[in-house]
């Protein structure tokens, strides 16, 4: 079903923060942040590309943008800078981004033209004040998401088709080097924002195809939510007061007049009920 209808250029980030019983999500191009609660929407204007978002407390979110991370105040609107972001390339703008376990926020970044900005991307982690780039040389790095126990983080470059994943230390940091988890090149798929459900199965929306699919820990295929109207899914998010309910966004970008009329749901933000049990998202540590 429909959750909003608000029609998203390019829909990124969504979360669902517990306490507030609230999903976040971004319109990315357009420099929106948008909350949906039991009172309704709230829209926030962005002062630049803002992409990513993890919870701080009840009353404060973190957010990636193009050129910061940021602490956000929710009841205000106000934006305080915490550290710059890829501050060397005015080029890039983040991108996917979650909080791992034990309480980091890992950030996508990429360029600013996408797959025409080939190897410009990288992700990041930011923890306990510290931000460190982890992976260059990505092109759009997206699927950032974490094993149940923290043991794993998973990403993927979209563009390649393909999703790793990487051990973490104690600590939340990658130990080794990266190993591939999916290979959807057969398929024709293309990997966009993932997140893990309470049992370890890995749930990617699939950009292009309008759907998220869902993968056991060995990368076996198990099955598929589908999105109707709207072909560039985009992220998802477990949510809603069992943590049962599926969100999705999606995106309206590139499409021209016949794909949009294919597509007359494109942009909106989805939920599919009682899909399988989610994990709340941790807090993060500043």
């Amino acid at each position: 079903m429909i959750f909003d209808p608000t029609p998203c250029e390019l829909g990124e980030g969504a979360l669902w923060h517990p306490g507030r019983q609230a999903l976040f999500w971004f319109d990315i191009l357009h420099k929106r942040l948008h909350m949906k609660d039991t009172a309704g929407l709230t829209v926030w204007d962005m002062p630049e590309l803002t992409s990513a978002a993890a919870i701080l407390s009840q009353d404060a979110l973190l957010l990636a943008s193009e050129s910061a991370v940021w602490r956000f105040d929710i009841a205000t609107g106000s934006q305080s800078r915490l550290v710059a972001l890829d501050a060397e390339d005015p080029g890039t703008r983040s991108n996917d981004g979650r909080a791992d376990r034990q309480g980091g926020f890992w950030i996508g970044t990429m360029g600013k033209r996408g797959p025409n900005d080939p190897g410009r991307g990288a992700i990041w982690r930011y923890h306990k004040g510290e931000l460190r780039k982890l992976f260059p040389g990505l092109t759009i790095p997206n699927s950032i998401c974490f094993s149940p126990g923290g043991g794993y983080a998973h990403f993927s470059d979209t563009v390649t088709q393909k999703v790793w994943r990487v051990a973490l230390d104690a600590d939340g940091w990658p130990k080794g080097e990266p190993a591939l988890y999916l290979d959807l090149t057969a398929q024709g798929l293309y990997p966009d924002g993932a997140v893990m459900a309470a049992d370890g199965t890995f749930w990617n929306a699939q950009w292009g195809v309008g759907r998220v699919a869902a993968y056991a820990p060995d990368g076996t295929f198990l099955r598929a939510v589908s999105f109707e109207g709207s072909a560039q899914t985009s992220c998802p998010a477990f949510g809603g007061p069992e943590m049962t309910t599926l969100y999705c966004t999606s995106a309206v970008e590139g499409m021209d007049d016949a794909a949009r009329a294919a597509n007359p749901n494109a942009g909106k933000t989805f939920a599919a009920l009682g899909v399988t049990q989610g994990l709340p998202e941790p807090v993060v540590i500043l």
